[in-house]
């Protein structure tokens, strides 16, 4: 769709019928701890046909799945495909038992020794750089030694940015790699974050369901949409109930 709508117009259009509904969560569904209006109404239509699918990279979909809980959203773990995890799973079966430098929360931190990769400060096989709130100098120039001597990057996503409890945009991953593209400008990681396709790929996998079956819902065009279109799924903007903006700049990886 060329513009974005409410949530109510969307819940009374055809698209919750579909076998499935995927959809983005902050600026969608959430902004923080905050559920947004009318989001109860579309878990009650969907039911299990409801995925979310998104950026994030702070979480795993189990401690995810508790966080919305605990906010009066019912979502099962399997039902969740967030581009942290499922970053740290595609490396772990694509190099096994790799050593690692992983810039990520602790909860990102646990999931990749539990997927028996070696988390490590220098000697890496790959550099992995997440939504790590705790990301400061000494670990710019720790990343930025490592790439510069020939560790392959990968990023969770590009966003710079997304919606906070206030509609005010909190800094993202995409923050975090624009810092270490101005000091390594020829950097090129891999990603498997929206816009790239492959989350929302999976989930039809995992859901036995074809594209042309499904609809994905988010805020923004620029990832959400993007991915959409290159999976072969129906995109529908959704209208965020906040004064400001969702990000529109993303960085191409």
């Amino acid at each position: 769709m060329s513009s974005a709508i409410p949530m109510a117009e969307f819940l009374h259009g055809p698209w919750t019928g579909r076998a499935a509904v995927l959809a983005d969560l902050d600026g969608c569904l959430i902004a923080g701890e905050r559920v947004l209006p009318q989001v109860p109404a579309l878990f009650a239509a969907c039911g299990p046909r409801l995925w979310i699918v998104s950026n994030n990279s702070t979480d795993t979909a189990a401690e995810l799945s508790m966080r919305l809980a605990g906010i009066g959203l019912d979502v099962a773990p399997d039902r969740i495909l967030l581009a942290g995890e499922e970053t740290l799973r595609a490396l772990a079966l694509e190099r096994p038992g790799a050593r690692v430098a992983l810039f990520a929360t602790p909860a990102l931190q646990g999931l990749a020794q539990a997927l028996g990769l070696v988390t490590v400060s220098d000697r890496a096989d790959v550099a992995v750089l997440a939504r790590d709130t705790g990301f400061g100098f000494v670990d710019l120039a720790r990343l930025a030694a490592l790439v510069q001597r020939g560790a392959p990057l990968w990023l969770t996503n590009p966003d710079p940015g997304h919606p906070g409890p206030d509609g005010l945009s909190v800094p993202e991953t995409g923050a975090l790699f624009a810092a270490l593209r101005a000091m390594v400008p020829q950097v090129a990681p891999r990603c498997i974050g929206k816009p790239a396709p492959d989350l929302i790929r999976k989930a039809l996998a995992r859901a036995a369901v074809v594209p042309g079956a499904s609809v994905y819902i988010g805020d923004t065009p620029q990832t959400d949409g993007a991915a959409a279109a290159a999976a072969g799924v129906e995109f529908v903007q959704i209208a965020p109930p906040m004064a400001a903006p969702a990000p529109t700049g993303v960085l191409s990886c």
